[in-house]
C-alpha cells in the first residue's frame, strides 16, 4: 500500500482488505484515507467501487490464495499473486516481466525466487546451468504465520521455478529462519554448477550477474551482491554428482536484500522484495492499459 500510494506509476488503491478489524495495517490504511475491509475477499467484493478494480494483489497465503481465487473468478479480475500458490506462470521482472502480462493470475514465485533466480538466469543465458541450489536466510521475526506455514510450498515453487524461469537443468530450494538478535537482513546464496571451461565464457558470467543485479536493484533497491562473484574450478570427484553431462566450473554468488522500512523493519527485506516485485509488474501492467479502460 505505502510503495503503491508514493509510485505515481498509473496505479490508484481502491480498497485495503484484511480479516482482522483490529490490525494496524488496517487502521494505517484508513489514516491514508484507502478504503478498507477486515471481511476478506468477500468484503472486497461487496465495497462500492469493486466492478472498476482491474488488479487485485493478494498477499495472504498459499491455501488463502486458491480460495481468493476461486473467489474472484466470476468477475475477471487480474490477480497478481505474492503467495507460494502458483495458480498462474511464474513472474520475475527483471527475467519475464513481458512474457506473461496478460495472464489472469500472475504468480511472484517467493521472496527467494525473486531474489536468486534473476541470476540463476544471468548464468545460464551465458553457460549451461546443470543444476542450480539457493539458500535463503531470513530473520525469524520476519517469518510471519504465512511463512511458516508455507514452507513446503516455498521450497517446491522455488525450486520449479529455478529450473522453468531461470533456465537450470535441475533446482533445488533452501530456507533458513536466522533466530539471530538483532535481527538479520536477508540474505541468499546461489550455487550453479556450470560446463564454462573457456576463461571468456567465465568473465562474461560475472559480468552478466552484476547487470542483472544492477536491473533488480532498479526496483528493489536495497538489493546488492555481498561480494565479487566466485568462478571456481570443479574436480572429478564433483562433477560425477550432477551425472554424465558436463560440469567444469561453479558459481557462486552471495547476495544482501535489505528492505526499505516503509512499514517494516529493513531486516525483512524477504518481504520488500515480493511487494516491490509484485509492485513492478502492476506498474507494467497499468502502463499497458489504455485510459479509457482504467
Amino acid at each position: 500500500m505505502i510503495k503503491m500510494l508514493r509510485s505515481g506509476r498509473g496505479l490508484e488503491i481502491a480498497a485495503m482488505a484484511g480479516i482482522d478489524p483490529a490490525s494496524d495495517g488496517l487502521a494505517r490504511a484508513r489514516r491514508l484515507d484507502v478504503p478498507t475491509t477486515a471481511k476478506g475477499v468477500e468484503g472486497l467484493i461487496a465495497l462500492p467501487g469493486f466492478d472498476d478494480i482491474r488488479i487485485v494483489f493478494d498477499a495472504t497465503s498459499a491455501g488463502a490464495h486458491v480460495a481468493n481465487a476461486r473467489a474472484l473468478a466470476p468477475y475477471r479480475k487480474q490477480l497478481i499473486d505474492l503467495t507460494p500458490a502458483a495458480l498462474g506462470p511464474f513472474v520475475v521482472p527483471a527475467v519475464n516481466l513481458e512474457d506473461h502480462v496478460e495472464a489472469a493470475d500472475l504468480n511472484m514465485v517467493t521472496c527467494g525466487g525473486q531474489a536468486t533466480i534473476p541470476v540463476v538466469a544471468a548464468v545460464a543465458r551465458t553457460a549451461p546451468v546443470r543444476y542450480a541450489e539457493i539458500v535463503a536466510s531470513i530473520a525469524s521475526r520476519s517469518a510471519g504465520p504465512g511463512t511458516r506455514a508455507n514452507i513446503d510450498e516455498f521450497t517446491r515453487t522455488t525450486a520449479t521455478a529455478i529450473e522453468s524461469v531461470g533456465g537450470a537443468e535441475r533446482g533445488k530450494a533452501v530456507i533458513v529462519l536466522n533466530p539471530a538478535e538483532p535481527a538479520l537482513i536477508m540474505r541468499d546464496t546461489v550455487f550453479c554448477l556450470v560446463d564454462a571451461p573457456d576463461p571468456q565464457v567465465r568473465g562474461r558470467i560475472a559480468e552478466a550477474v552484476e547487470q542483472m543485479v544492477a536491473d533488480v536493484s532498479a526496483y528493489v533497491p536495497g538489493y546488492r551482491l555481498k561480494q565479487p562473484v566466485q568462478i571456481t574450478a570443479m574436480n572429478d570427484s564433483v562433477r560425477t554428482l550432477v551425472g554424465e553431462r558436463p560440469v567444469t566450473h561453479q558459481v557462486t554468488v552471495l547476495l544482501e536484500v535489505e528492505g526499505a522500512g516503509d512499514y517494516l523493519p529493513a531486516y525483512a527485506g524477504n518481504l520488500d522484495i515480493m511487494t516491490s516485485a509484485a509492485l513492478r509488474v502492476g506498474e507494467l501492467i497499468a502502463a499497458r492499459t489504455p485510459l479509457e479502460a482504467r
